[in-house]
């Protein structure tokens, strides 16, 4: 019991999405047994409005039979068979819209709560739901106590309204046995539906009352301690060390990219020492100049290092050095802004190199 209440102590932490998640397909949800009974009070009360006054005139219409001409029912095995047979369709007919509407309310009260809910572990079988001692333990548990509490509260709060309801129509109920069968009819219906729907109030108000405490519940008890959030981490994400060693790796074969592209640029601009960036741009066959390799403080001497080997020019100029760096990733064209400082670097490369179209060399 110690250790029980030392993890909960511990989980501190909101639920992760994918906890929540990971408890939904296993049923756990939040759910309120108020909301389901207000939905069924909703059936009812929708049906004793709008479908018992027909359906009770339908069933006294099939009734009828045996009241007035009960001499006239042939009493063969027979006839009984095919009369009970017809009597029970036409009542099935009748109570099937009260049963729709039953089942509709039933059915909405997930749906509202939890949508679409589909989890089969719920219905796999469990030693602990058969087991004596859990059954004790949850018969007597602090939930169990709260739910009975919670239970009695309601009794007394729904009878007190229903009493204030009624209590006003007691005249009336006294004189029933003195009226005829419709009046009496009439009078007990408007009863029920004015009763049902001063009920449906006060359970809505508890029903919202109730879902919120089970929301907030189910929140608490999916709380997650520290270490159960960094290894979920580790598990959706891998372990840090290993995405720390996967960048690495890419870090590294980007950089073996780029030192295998520095021998094939045009020009190398520095800062001098802090930054690199090489150029690569071949007259009538590229619209602007493109980066190929950049990197700072070591990259950078090693980009330099490359391109004096394959006497590749090395140009200083510190601000677009930077400004290129910054803007630039491999493999990008040089934005339009830096046009006209490239341009002056790879002319005169070009130059250097006789490579410059001789109208191009007397317009530089």
């Amino acid at each position: 019991m110690a250790e029980e209440t030392q993890d909960q102590s511990q989980k501190t932490e909101e639920p992760t999405h994918k906890r929540l998640e990971d408890a939904r397909r296993k049923g756990q949800v939040a759910t309120s047994r108020e909301v389901n009974n207000w939905f069924m009070i909703l059936g009812g009360t929708i049906a004793v409005m709008a479908i018992l006054p027909a359906a009770a005139r339908n069933f006294r219409v099939v009734m009828r039979r045996f009241i007035e001409q009960p001499h006239a029912i042939p009493v063969d095995f027979g006839n009984l068979e095919a009369l009970y047979g017809d009597v029970l369709s036409e009542l099935g007919l009748i109570l099937l819209p009260l049963f729709l509407i039953l089942i509709v309310a039933a059915l909405s009260a997930g749906l509202v709560q939890n949508g679409f809910l589909f989890a089969p572990d719920q219905i796999h079988p469990k030693l602990e739901r058969i087991s004596i001692g859990s059954g004790i333990k949850r018969l007597f548990s602090v939930k169990a106590v709260t739910e009975f509490a919670k239970g009695v509260a309601k009794l007394a709060i729904v009878g007190a309204v229903a009493t204030a309801v009624v209590w006003p129509e007691l005249g009336g109920l006294e004189r029933l046995p003195s009226v005829e069968v419709p009046d009496s009819t009439a009078l007990m219906w408007k009863l029920s539906v004015k009763l049902m729907i001063a009920v449906l109030a006060i359970v809505s108000v508890i029903a919202g009352a109730d879902f919120l405490f089970q929301k907030l519940q189910h929140v608490k008890q999916m709380r997650m301690s520290r270490q159960e959030i960094r290894d979920e981490m580790k598990q959706t994400e891998g372990d840090p060390a290993i995405r720390a060693r996967l960048r690495q790796i890419r870090r590294e074969r980007v950089q073996k990219r780029m030192m295998q592209a520095v021998p094939s640029a045009s020009v190398v601009v520095t800062n001098p020492t802090h930054y690199a960036v090489a150029l690569k741009y071949e007259l009538d066959k590229m619209a602007a100049p493109v980066v190929v390799a950049k990197g700072v403080d070591h990259i950078a001497q090693k980009i330099r290092e490359i391109a004096e080997a394959h006497d590749i020019p090395i140009m200083q100029n510190p601000p677009l050095a930077r400004a290129l760096h910054a803007v630039c990733d491999v493999d990008d064209e040089v934005p339009v802004e830096h046009y006209k400082a490239v341009a002056e670097i790879i002319g005169y490369v070009l130059r250097l190199k006789g490579k410059l179209p001789a109208r191009n060399r007397a317009r530089a």
